[in-house]
Parts: C-alpha cells; structure tokens; sequence
C-alpha cells in the first residue's frame, strides 16, 4: 500500500495501523521530518519518499521509485489534500487548494491506473469528502475540489467496468475528523477519533467497497443531503 499524503491526520494514522496489521506500507509528503519519524516508529515495513504533488513530473518520478523500492504496488491511497493556503491573496489561496486538490490528484491518479491496467489488478483510494456533496460558501475551492475527486473517481469506476479492467476505485467520504486540517474550526459536529475513523476506513479498502463513509453515521447525512431540494442547499 503507498499513501500519498503520509504525514499528518488520517494518512498518518492510516500508515501505522495498515503496518500494524502486517501491510508493506510507502508514505510519500512534504514534511520529511515526519516520514522520518514515521520510519523510526514502524520499521522496516514502511518506506518513504519526499514528495509536492504539485510538482507533477518529479511527483511522478518519485511515485515509480517508491514503486520499485517496495517491490510493487497492490494499493494506493491519494491522501493528499489541504483545505486553506496561506496567500497574498483569496486568489492565490483558492489556485494552491486546485493544484493540490485536483491537479495533483489527477496527475498520481493517471499514473497509478496505468501502472494497474499493465499489472492487471489493482486498487485506488481517493479521499473526497462528505463536503463534495454541496458547495460550502466558507470553503468553496475545497468543497468543489473535493467533488472533482468524487466524480472523477466514479468515470473511472464506469471506464473500468466497460473495460472489464480489475481495478478497484474506493471513494472514501469522511464527515469531520479530528487532524490539524479540523482543528480550531468552529461548527464541527460528531467529530470522529482519528483511529476510530481510519480503521473503519481500512476495513471497507480491504472489502473493495466502491464508496466508504467515515465514520458509518455520515451515509445518514449523505441520504439527507442529496433528497434536499437545491434552493434549500442554496440558502444555508
């Protein structure tokens, strides 16, 4: 399993309980001091490789090492994601969340089908959110970016199954989580534990679920949000 987006919140959790449970993991982030950690916590059975996803090519590159350092790749998870920027301006915050969100996932996203559909099998996890259900007017860019993710990842899921390819596409769709992305907001409600929520998680990947609900009591609030008509999501 190789997680891009290793270094904090659910990645991070992610990596130490798929080791726990005998997983050869590769973590890929920006923050190598992190990975390090990481490294000296789990072992020999997880590896690492900086990484910036918006760097696309040397993301790429970095992606196919990691590949061959592990002897393969069965799994992978596109973690990878922010929800503000530090910027000069709403614009170049809103441009930094697109070409992480969305460009950056394509990118790893495209490499990772192709290296399945030569393989033959193969799985890949992307994390949308339950915020790609409806725009949000506090965090626009991140809730469309996230329904992007979504879409994207159910096309493929038709482009497979049209293509007879044996790749699996998992949409995990987690409702609030505690990570330092969460942390400090206000509106929050049932803010699930970040373990509770991963290994939830890790349980539906390993049933090959096409869409997984983080924690189970968010496919309530996705039922509800989508039999809302679009002048009630419009007001709120």
């Amino acid at each position: 399993m190789i997680i891009i987006g290793a270094t904090s919140g659910i990645g991070e959790h992610l990596a130490r309980i798929s080791v726990q449970k005998g997983y050869q993991v590769g973590g890929t982030g920006r923050r190598v001091e992190r990975l390090k950690a990481l490294k000296e916590e789990l072992g020999e059975n997880f590896h690492f490789i900086e990484m910036d996803v918006t760097l696309h090519e040397q993301a790429k590159k970095n992606l196919i090492h990691l590949i061959h350092e592990m002897g393969g790749m069965d799994i992978i998870v596109l973690n990878a994601g922010i929800s503000n920027y530090q910027a000069a301006s709403i614009i170049g915050m809103e441009q930094m969340i697109i070409d992480v969100n969305v460009s950056g996932f394509v990118q790893l996203f495209g490499e990772a089908f192709q290296f399945f559909k030569k393989q033959g099998h193969g799985q890949i996890v992307g994390v949308s959110s339950i915020a790609s259900l409806f725009g949000s007017s506090r965090a626009a860019p991140y809730s469309s970016s996230k329904a992007f993710i979504s879409t994207y990842m159910q096309a493929y899921r038709q482009r497979c199954n049209k293509m007879k390819e044996d790749i699996v596409i998992t949409d995990v769709k987690p409702g609030f989580v505690e990570s330092e992305m969460t942390e400090g907001k206000k509106g929050m409600f049932w803010v699930a534990d970040t373990e509770k929520a991963v290994k939830q998680m890790l349980q539906d990947i390993e049933k090959q679920k096409s869409y997984s609900y983080v924690t189970r009591r968010w496919r309530l609030v996705a039922w509800l949000i989508k039999l809302t008509p679009n002048w009630v999501l419009d007001r709120i």
